[in-house]
């Protein structure tokens, strides 16, 4: 089968003001492995750019399971962008604040307003979602204007032709492959050129779904659900994270601990145990004593990490990596989900330009050349938080407690209409660096595709198929752990 069998994109109403109208004057049949969040999103975005897509997904149905994620003002913009407003006001919550606790007394120790100060200053909304939700929204979206098989598991790939071998022993051909599957990703390993096994962090996070009605019944909880903020109580050696979803309906939690099981393979599905996880916890607040007595059941996802890669295109120019595939995030910085549909509309944009075949290999290389950089960043911050959230009470914990009090005081000062004293670059709480905050949360893909195309698209077309924008070599010391 040809990727050409699939729903012609171009016979779908297109939002006149994606990509400013511009589709693809050569329509291309592309191949996306996967359909998670990035598979979704590269699926609806390419075909707004006017492309023929099939995605391929391994399981028998679609659906999605997880707990929460966190869509912030530069994931929002996108979304609602592609007519998903309605949905997120139905489903989100908008979050008011990020509040930094003690593991001990609940102490505040930091805390940075988001809410209105985030749709004023980005003009975007910052919400969180069960990640279901969100995973329906995509799908409810990209359907209508591409082919999405299930039973459909990928197990070899041929880079050079492309085509991808399925495990019924149907090859499926297409002009470009896109490579949208996930931490355990096949693609990955054609992109490296061997296999590239992930190694354990150390770490590992229970993650449980409280009804938000049990935490209403109880005075010293109900504030955890009215204030609609994400609460995160940082403690030695791990860190819990808890805070409302699904219009308020229930409330997430999730609790990084130190991973002691032997082996284990990463899976978000995998069960925990109950009476354990409230064992790493039994010294930690009345609050969470409560919290902890409350969940029914638990999921036990273990943590692995991975070096960014020097490249995310095969060499034949014809696959190229989204996502977890080539920059999976730890969850310390809940920008994952976000990366990959910033990945995706960056390679719709680019690919809104395509006329010829020969430009397959310069696009991808120019899809990279403006995401790695900030992908890369981003698995940095992430890992830095782990570091600063885990500390053990001591002298170091005592420094980052007083530089995240100060930048609360501060934030503060601001609420009450006064004027920030304090330059915060390199807070401990990483979310009150105003610098960090643009960087992440200003963030358009869209503008910034717009703006790379009118500085570089007319030579880059004028030069393919010669042009190639070459990766750069990364060294793994840039990561923090």
């Amino acid at each position: 089968m040809n990727a050409q069998e699939s729903k012609t994109a171009g016979s779908t109403h297109q939002p006149d003001h994606l990509y400013k109208g511009r589709r693809a004057s050569l329509p291309l049949d592309i191949v996306v492995i996967g359909c998670g969040l990035g598979g979704l999103s590269a699926a609806y975005c390419l075909a707004q750019a006017g492309h023929n897509i099939t995605i391929l997904e391994g399981a028998s149905a679609i659906g999605e399971v997880g707990a929460g994620v966190q869509a912030s003002s530069n994931v929002s913009r996108l979304l609602m962008r592609w007519g998903l407003g309605p949905r997120l006001e139905e489903l989100g919550v908008k979050i008011q604040a990020l509040s930094l606790k003690r593991w001990k007394n609940d102490e505040v120790v930091g805390w940075t307003p988001l809410g209105d100060v985030i749709d004023k200053e980005y003009g975007s909304p910052f919400y969180l979602l069960h990640r279901a939700d969100l995973h329906r929204m995509l799908y409810e979206a990209a359907e209508p204007h591409c082919n999405i098989r299930v039973n459909s598991r990928v197990v070899s790939v041929d880079p050079s032709k492309p085509s991808v071998t399925l495990a019924s022993g149907e090859v499926v051909s297409a002009d470009l492959i896109i490579g949208a599957d996930g931490v355990k990703s096949v693609t990955r390993e054609y992109v490296v050129g061997g296999a590239d096994k992930p190694r354990a962090t150390g770490d590992a996070a229970y993650r449980a779904l409280i009804p938000a009605e049990k935490l209403l019944q109880d005075d010293e909880l109900r504030p955890l659900v009215e204030r609609m903020e994400s609460n995160i109580w940082m403690g030695p050696g791990g860190h819990i994270v808890g805070y409302t979803i699904r219009a308020k309906k229930e409330f997430n939690l999730v609790m990084m601990h130190p991973d002691d099981a032997e082996g284990g393979v990463e899976s978000w599905t995998a069960e925990g145990n109950v009476d354990k996880m409230k064992e790493h916890y039994k010294g930690w607040s009345t609050t969470i004593q409560k919290l902890m007595a409350l969940v029914p059941s638990t999921l036990d996802w273990k943590l692995m990490d991975r070096d960014p890669l020097p490249s995310w295109i095969h060499k034949d120019g014809k696959l190229a990596l989204l996502g977890d595939s080539c920059h999976p995030m730890l969850p310390y910085r809940a920008q994952g989900s976000a990366m990959a549909i910033e990945d995706a509309a960056i390679l719709g944009n680019i690919f809104s330009h395509c006329s010829d075949r020969s430009q397959i290999s310069p696009l991808l290389y120019a899809y990279q050349s403006l995401r790695y950089d900030r992908a890369t960043a981003t698995q940095k911050s992430s890992s830095l938080n782990r570091h600063i959230f885990h500390q053990p009470d001591g002298p170091e914990q005592e420094e980052r407690d007083r530089e995240m009090r100060a930048a609360k005081e501060d934030a503060l000062r601001v609420a009450r209409g006064e004027q920030s004293t304090l330059a915060l670059a390199g807070n401990a709480n990483q979310w009150a660096d105003k610098k960090k905050s643009d960087v992440q949360f200003g963030y358009d893909a869209d503008e910034e595709a717009e703006k790379w195309w009118l500085a570089n698209g007319n030579k880059l077309m004028t030069l393919a198929p010669s042009i190639e924008l070459k990766p750069r070599v990364v060294h793994s010391a840039n990561r923090d752990h």
